[in-house]
């Protein structure tokens, strides 16, 4: 059995695309997934699957979503060694003592043609940040919600992401790390 992290982007934001999370667990217990739990409302689910390509889980995942719910989410699927490494590798050691003011958009591929320049004019402040393979990592110390980096950060990077906190992505490993 393979232990899989699912983080879906653009759900039970401001009364659209509900999705309860005791829904969501029965729908990927229908879906071959086993052990199911969930953290906040956001849509991080951790569960344990024979499904072994994070490709397939995310399509499976994605197509169960559409039709029971009637939209379908963005997911990526991570397994926890790889969620373990986007933790290691964060260049912003502040994370520890302000965990919102660091955040990891976990993209579903490498960009190719990311846009550096753009992201570098959109910096405010002392926002940072370091794209690593597909991950990129944010630090935005005046507030995540204020940043026009972080709102415009997917639509320059090219390919599709869904962020998380620092708080977030260590209670995941925490959590995972469980099964």
């Amino acid at each position: 059995m393979n232990t899989w992290i699912a983080l879906f982007r653009g759900i039970n934001v401001g009364g659209a695309n509900m999705l309860p999370m005791k829904q969501l667990v029965l729908l990927l217990e229908e879906n071959a997934c086993s052990d199911v739990r969930t953290y906040i409302q956001s849509g991080n689910a951790l569960f344990r699957s024979r499904l072994a390509d994070a490709r397939g889980v995310e399509r499976r995942i994605m197509a169960a979503v559409a039709k029971s719910c009637g939209f379908e989410p963005r997911v990526i699927a991570l397994t926890l060694r790889e969620l373990e490494k986007a933790a290691a590798g964060n260049p912003f050691p502040r994370a520890k003592e302000d965990p919102k003011s660091v955040h990891l958009f976990f993209l579903a591929a490498a960009p190719k043609k990311a846009d550096l320049k753009g992201l570098e004019a959109l910096k405010k402040g002392a926002e940072q940040f370091e794209l690593k393979g597909k991950v990129f990592y944010l630090h935005t110390p005046d507030g995540f919600g204020k940043s026009k980096l972080a709102e415009r950060s997917e639509r320059l990077l090219g390919v599709p992401a869904t962020a998380r906190n620092w708080r977030t992505v260590t209670t995941l490993i925490e959590m995972a790390r469980e099964y």
